[in-house]
């Protein structure tokens, strides 16, 4: 299996989800199935056809998770020395030479990307189109409502 990169607090995010699902969400739809069952027929019981249905959900995702967990390459981003390139986990504060906007993003594994919070997937056009540029570097992004053009202006490891 392939490693999946994340950073030290997506990692916690994941970890955090998975300790809720194992000691909240999973007792509960435990719970549920046993008040649908005391209600008698199964076969015409609408509840505890959705606490079933909840349960697959339930352990689907903790598989899901705990498989990307022990695959999980964690990357802090203060132990990087990418020696002023942009990596995975670095902070790229970006002026689009167009409007002379100016954004930060951080660059982030697939689960952790927020586009509100800044923070973009390595998989992400601009995040492969800025990988192992440098600051003062000139970047063409092609994304789906066009090509647009940004200057790097710094590459921060926070």
């Amino acid at each position: 299996m392939n490693t999946i990169p994340l950073t030290k607090e997506g990692a916690e995010m994941l970890k955090d989800e998975l300790h809720r699902l194992k000691t909240k969400e999973r007792p509960a739809v435990i719970n549920a199935i046993s008040e649908a069952r005391a209600q008698g027929d199964l076969s015409e019981n609408a509840e505890y056809d959705a606490a079933k249905e909840r349960q697959s959900f339930v352990e689907g995702r903790i598989a899901e998770l705990e498989g990307k967990l022990s695959a999980a390459q964690i990357i802090d981003p203060a132990l990087i020395d990418g020696d002023g390139r942009v990596v995975f986990a670095a902070t790229v504060t970006l002026e689009d030479l167009e409007s002379g906007d100016k954004v930060t993003y951080k660059i982030v594994g697939d689960d952790e990307a927020d586009i509100k919070l800044k923070k973009v997937s390595i998989s992400s056009p601009i995040a492969r189109a800025l990988i192992g540029k440098y600051a003062g570097d000139t970047v063409e992004v092609h994304t789906p409502g066009g090509t647009r053009e940004y200057e790097i202006l710094e590459v921060q490891y926070i």
